[in-house]
């Protein structure tokens, strides 16, 4: 009897995206199926990069479909596709950048920053273009965990091309001022500031802009949730009750605003010793998905508290590039690659279906 499609499916329903949790028929990832007598051809659309696991998930869907009865030969193209997904009502989208995450805390000393370059080089690793903006003024320390220095180009005299690191597109407050310059800036300065680093470089083609903000609920926050078109956030918290606390706040700002909670990081989990390798929860523990939990946000994944982390972002090379194979930059790849799982749920960015309207004195 000849292959049919609805076999295809059926077999295709039976197994899982480990990322997405779904089967591949359910989630729209499998398309173009094609059955050319015995032997069978298909495409795997992601909605997400996977540079790291898409053998294996081509491996999965030729190894199921080959268990099919009379099937020949088996040919999975399995490929990603990242989209605009919706933003804050009345909020105009930035050129050249598809999904704009915000990354925040609500207190300092957790790692939000070290944990943001990590994930836009995670995201990048697993085959997305990624930019990241440093929108911490007062604070910049994007420059250094890059180790970037110099100044941005500006080839027109208005706008600034990005400057590039480890395969991502970066612009910080930093680039522009001398590293030991204080920003004596009150709030209105400093919003102007974040708008014109967002506005005024010149992105290219960027799937994902990481935004390394802040910590707290101030001036910075409601700027980017009023004027940013910002895709959605992901929170950075420790197990520690006061962390949590002030996490709570921040995710609380963020659904006042209408902007999606794509996710929950704990970081400093555990403490990895540097000389016995021994594993023990310093902080607490549980807090983050307790967190969870209590809001009904995704628990993105935890991180420990380990020297390499510090010293590798220190030094301009963060945990991500300077040990791509070890056992902290896989958490930062899983995370990563769940994180945009969750930004691919969330609701397209229809605009560029409409017409734009132009009215002109004649």
């Amino acid at each position: 009897m000849p292959i049919t499609e609805q076999q295809i499916q059926s077999a295709l329903k039976e197994i899982t995206d480990l990322s997405t949790g779904k089967d591949y028929v359910t989630s729209n990832e499998a398309r173009n199926i094609k059955i050319a007598g015995d032997n069978v051809s298909l495409d795997i659309v992601l909605g997400y990069p996977a540079k790291s696991v898409i053998e294996s998930i081509r491996k999965q869907v030729e190894g199921k479909l080959k268990s099919i009865p009379g099937i020949g030969s088996v040919n999975a193209n399995v490929t990603s596709k990242i989209v605009s997904h919706s933003v804050q009502g009345g909020v105009k989208l930035i050129p050249g950048v598809k999904n704009i995450i915000a990354v925040a805390s609500g207190k300092g000393g957790v790692g939000k920053s070290a944990t943001a370059v990590n994930l836009a080089l995670a995201l990048s690793a697993e085959g997305a273009s990624v930019g990241i903006l440093d929108a911490d003024i007062y604070g910049p320390s994007q420059p250094q965990m890059l180790g970037i220095t110099g100044r941005p180009e500006s080839p027109d005299g208005k706008s600034m091309e990005p400057m590039k690191a480890h395969g991502i597109q970066a612009i910080s407050i930093g680039f522009l001022i001398d590293a030991e310059t204080p920003m004596v800036w009150r709030g209105p300065m400093v919003t102007q500031a974040l708008q014109q680093l967002l506005n005024d470089t010149r992105w290219n083609d960027v799937d994902y802009l990481i935004v390394d903000m802040p910590p707290g609920t101030g001036d910075i926050q409601l700027t980017l949730a009023q004027k940013v078109p910002v895709t959605g956030a992901v929170i950075v918290t420790t197990p520690q009750d006061i962390a949590l606390l002030d996490a709570r706040k921040g995710l609380k700002m963020f659904q006042k605003v209408g902007i999606p909670i794509v996710g929950i990081v704990e970081n400093m989990s555990t403490h990895i010793c540097s000389q016995c390798g021994h594993e023990e929860h310093v902080f607490g523990t549980g807090g983050g998905e307790k967190m969870c939990k209590d809001y009904n946000v995704e628990f993105l994944g935890a991180l420990p508290l380990d020297i390499k982390i510090r010293e590798h972002t220190d030094s301009g090379t963060p945990t991500v590039i300077a040990e791509p194979e070890g056992r902290i930059a896989e958490t930062y790849r899983s995370i990563a690659r769940r994180l945009a799982v969750r930004i691919d749920e969330l609701a397209l960015d229809h605009s560029a279906l409409f017409a734009k309207i132009v009215i002109e004195d004649t």
